[in-house]
């Protein structure tokens, strides 16, 4: 990493609270505690004990309030007023299922009812998936979008606007999905006798829920390289849809780029036995990354770097236990340096190849591209979850600088997840896990502005809660930002039964409220 990249760095990083020694973490039992589980966005699970006001006096030595220049601790007394700040606007994402297999419209009528009333509260529009599996399901370049064409006019006659997003992913597998969406079947027919183009892991594992990379020029896919396949899908949706691009409705793309959609290795999947707060393990031992490792370190003259670390744990695995991840360990070795430049570069290049041909695609149109939160084991020098994940963010570099530099190079939106999480919460369900979403989301959010190009974000967990509401406001809108940076939209996570009903949807109403920069009414706390 060159040396300007780790001052600009420096410069942006809050001061880090110092390691705390595994041997005097918190040793009591999850099991004593009274927990809640939740579905992340991204398919993990874990568990916050249901009591989740922690005193501020459980903050760690040194760590202050002030170190959250995006956040700040607010309370039941102490509540800012977002009257008068900028407009950000607020989506919600529809249920999984909303067009089933046969792409055709689920529940129109209970839909539009739905709609009305999130209409009837200013909400600006709705995210929706546009589920590859289903609309190239059976051949290639056969293409159904008729379920997708009626949901889009219901949704413009309701005059909300509409977020789309290319899901080149499959879904179901984790825990909390309610569908299964597998890819395309001619896809898996040609996965069938060519498993090398899904993602590998080291005991030989495919995770068929999206494509490994390693065949974005790869002609395996009846003729056509995976890029060329997502430009194919593209095009044809834009396509299809002209009317609602020219007219407005359709207010942004965002272009899926790996599992969940996520610019991500499915590093943590809960199909092979991954649980929170494990590691994750290393994805590249499909026989097409394999090459492109073994040329890589052709090309560095060292041969026998050609192959993933062999002492990195496994799913489960906590950094101390592993000689790669333990503090003093492989990962910051010369071997480890250049095997985790070319593991995140080879994600860079991905996102970098797909965004170039969603440019051509979608000419004119804002376009997005989601990141993950990989917040556990963040206060620990090598970051081991985030690594595995495919992010080199450790103690002593940034990850998140290139990749939004890479989307200022097409001008994309980075779309954040996480927002809504409080670090001292975390501490209090899973303090083993060191993790620290509040500063994970400040680096972020920081690279992303630092290179000026627009963000949104959306929540991980099902938020219901002012707390937590409060929590995002602050983020979208931080305290005291001398150039008043805010972000450009939310995408609430996920339109359900649970959202509308009672006191849940009087605090979303003054949650959106406080977006928009409205007076937000002073209802009691339930």
């Amino acid at each position: 990493m060159a040396v300007s990249s780790v001052r600009s760095f420096n410069s942006l990083c809050r001061p880090r609270t110092l390691f705390t020694a595994y041997s005097t973490l918190c040793s009591r039992s999850p099991n004593s505690l009274s927990y809640t589980s939740f579905r992340i966005d991204g398919g993990l699970v874990y568990s916050i004990p249901r009591s989740s006001r922690v005193p501020a006096l459980v903050r760690e030595k040194r760590e202050r309030t002030e170190d959250y220049p995006l956040a700040g601790d607010s309370t039941d007394n102490d509540q800012r007023d977002f009257a008068g700040t900028p407009y950000v606007p607020v989506y919600v994402m529809l249920p999984l299922g909303v067009v089933d297999m046969n792409c055709e419209l689920v529940d129109p009528e209970g839909l539009k009812n739905q709609l009305r009333i999130l209409k009837s509260v200013n909400v600006d529009g709705v995210m929706v998936d546009c589920w590859w599996g289903m609309v190239e399901a059976h051949a290639p370049q056969t293409y159904n979008w008729s379920g997708y064409r009626r949901l889009f006019q219901i949704v413009r006659d309701i005059e909300l606007k509409l977020q789309v997003v290319m899901s080149f992913h499959g879904c179901g597998g984790n825990v909390g999905d309610d569908v299964n969406i597998p890819l395309p079947q001619w896809v898996r027919e040609i996965g069938d006798s060519n498993p090398d183009i899904y993602f590998t892991d080291e005991e030989g594992r495919r995770n068929t829920e999206c494509l490994t990379w390693g065949i974005d020029k790869e002609r395996v896919l009846r003729g056509r390289t995976a890029v060329e396949v997502y430009f194919d899908y593209m095009r044809s949706f834009r396509v299809e849809f002209d009317d609602l691009f020219v007219d407005g409705a359709i207010s942004e793309i965002e272009v899926g780029l790996g599992p969940c959609g996520e610019l991500r290795y499915p590093s943590y999947p809960v199909k092979h036995g991954w649980r929170y707060p494990g590691i994750g393990a290393f994805q590249c031992y499909d026989k097409y990354m394999v090459k492109s490792l073994k040329k890589a370190a052709e090309k560095r003259g060292h041969t026998f770097w050609g192959r993933a670390p062999n002492n990195a744990g496994s799913y489960n695995s906590v950094p101390h236990e592993t000689g790669f991840f333990r503090d003093g360990g492989d990962y910051d070795s010369y071997y480890g340096r250049f095997f985790l430049n070319w593991y995140s570069q080879f994600l860079v290049d991905h996102g970098d190849r797909v965004l170039a041909l969603a440019n051509l695609a979608f000419e004119g149109s804002c376009i997005a591209a989601k990141l993950s939160g990989i917040h556990w084991w963040y206060k620990t020098a090598s970051h081991a979850a985030e690594l595995t994940s495919g992010f080199y963010n450790t103690a002593h570099r940034d990850s998140y600088a290139p990749i939004a530099a890479m989307l200022k190079k097409h001008e994309v939106t980075l779309n954040f997840t996480c927002v809504e999480l409080r670090t001292l919460n975390q501490h209090e369900g899973f303090p083993e896990a060191l993790a620290d979403p509040e500063g994970l989301v400040w680096q972020v959010l920081n690279a992303a502005w630092d290179v000026s190009i627009r963000v949104a974000s959306e929540n991980a967990l099902p938020c219901y809660d002012r707390e937590g509401y409060s929590k995002i406001l602050e983020n979208a809108k931080p305290r005291n930002d001398p150039d008043a940076r805010h972000l450009c939209a939310f995408t609430y996570l996920r339109l359900s039964p649970v959202l509308i009903e009672g006191h849940n949807f009087v605090e979303f109403e003054r949650f959106v409220k406080g977006m928009h920069g409205e007076a937000t009414p002073d209802l009691p706390l339930h």
